[in-house]
């Protein structure tokens, strides 16, 4: 399934939003705890907008359509099965990432410290 999704991943990569660049800027070449992030980065069937594989943990950075009743249960539905793949979710809305990216980076820390 990873295989399917990676020219998607690739491309995903190329046409990110100024919010997942804003996370990026702060996940990217271990600039947070040392650790190695992905972005747009394949998870069994999804792909997550960011992952760190080593603390088991998928990032997804959620816009205004994901408060629509039909796409919360796209992401509960989704969130479920990355928790059975073994990964902890955490669901980032953008417009919390603009105003306080530092608080957004203390519940990651505080998750992967759990």
């Amino acid at each position: 399934m990873k295989q399917e999704l990676t020219p998607l991943a690739r491309k995903l990569r190329k046409t990110q939003n100024p919010h997942e660049l804003k996370l990026w800027f702060y996940l990217r070449n271990r600039n947070f705890l040392g650790l190695k992030f992905h972005r747009q980065f394949p998870v069994g069937r999804y792909i997550a907008d960011f992952c760190c594989r080593e603390k088991r943990l998928v990032i997804e950075l959620d816009g205004s359509g994901h408060a629509d009743p039909v796409q919360i249960t796209k992401d509960k539905q989704r969130d479920a099965y990355l928790k059975e793949c073994g990964y902890k979710v955490v669901r980032v809305w953008t417009n919390d990432l603009q105003k306080n990216p530092e608080d957004i980076l203390e519940i990651i820390s505080r998750l992967i410290s759990e």
